[in-house]
């Protein structure tokens, strides 16, 4: 397997996507609202725009598939 060498923004989107990943997956395994009813996951929009920003700003805003070659290199799955 290749080993990828991140640099420190690249290393910050990877993280910030993963938070926003656990964040996600978080929400939709807490009830939001009474028992019974069906509720919307809420995300907190400051974890959405921390991912956002670190994406901007490693320069790969657009290029989806070269960020997610970089998340399998950084962070393969178990």
């Amino acid at each position: 397997m290749p080993t990828a060498v991140l640099t420190d923004r690249e290393r910050t989107a990877v993280q910030a996507y993963l938070r926003l990943l656990h964040t996600v997956r978080a929400a939709f395994d807490t009830p939001s609202g009474p028992p019974g009813t069906p509720g919307a996951p809420m995300v907190p929009p400051a974890v959405l725009a921390e991912a956002e920003n670190a994406l901007a700003r490693a320069g790969i805003t657009g290029n989806e598939e070269e960020f997610f070659r970089m998340l399998r290199d950084w962070h393969p799955e178990p």
